[in-house]
């Protein structure tokens, strides 16, 4: 029906102790209306090192258009995973390597995928735009970010940097900021989840000034709406 509203997308969540209390904060400020968390599911008690009945901890009573996987212990994480997976739900599970499930690197580190709805489109490997005057950042619209608002939370340190300087301080900020544990190095990549989160945000901000300075050399710039 025309001009029906059309409904937020419903995200589910689980965590464990609190594990992505911080990427549910991100979610909360830098969502917008097109996304709404349904249900957060904190298993918040000691757990053994092996769980022969997962179903004791996870319950199938839940429904959404998106699952954010953050729990830790292996066999809750693919129990949850095998869930979703009947459920016909895509889920998402940062920094694992479960089959069924999207697993980027770190939240910052999510590609453009199909059927991931509002929180593929406003989360993952950053995007940035920014405006530049004699030299030096004059502004920046976040485009696309990480879910923790890493992305977000550094914009007012980088407005006024030289162009050949903001790019490696994001970086540095980026992981000021990245909660993730900088000695938990991939064993495939050499590298970890902190500085990845650097690099990423590096390469975005990069990208954003190369394409500022082009239009400049292409013409006076169009008055661009922020949305």
């Amino acid at each position: 029906m025309n001009g029906e509203k059309k409904r937020p997308q419903r995200l589910v969540i689980f965590e464990e102790k609190g594990s992505g209390d911080y990427k549910i904060a991100g979610i909360e400020v830098y969502g917008g209306s097109e996304m709404e968390i349904v249900k957060v599911v904190n298993i918040d008690e000691p757990l053994p090192p092996l769980i022969d009945e997962p179903e004791e901890y996870i319950t199938g009573d839940f429904n959404g258009d998106l699952v954010l996987n953050f729990l830790k212990h292996p066999d809750l994480s693919e129990y949850l995973v095998s869930l979703c997976n009947k459920k016909g739900i895509p889920v998402i599970a940062s920094g694992q390597h479960i089959p069924g499930a999207i697993c980027p690197f770190t939240c910052c580190g999510l590609g453009r995928k199909e059927g991931l709805g509002a929180y593929g489109k406003q989360f993952g490997v950053p995007e940035y735009e920014v405006d530049v005057e004699d030299g030096r950042i004059s502004a920046v619209h976040v485009k696309r970010g990480a879910s923790c608002g890493a992305t977000h939370q550094v914009l007012r340190e980088i407005i006024g940097l030289k162009i050949d300087e903001a790019p490696t301080a994001i970086s540095r900020m980026v992981q000021y900021i990245c909660l993730s544990d900088p000695s938990d190095f991939d064993p495939i990549s050499g590298k970890s989840a902190l500085h990845f989160a650097g690099e990423v945000h590096k390469a975005a901000l990069k990208k954003a000034i190369e394409a500022a300075l082009k239009g400049k050399e292409d013409g006076p710039c169009q008055h661009r709406k922020r949305t």
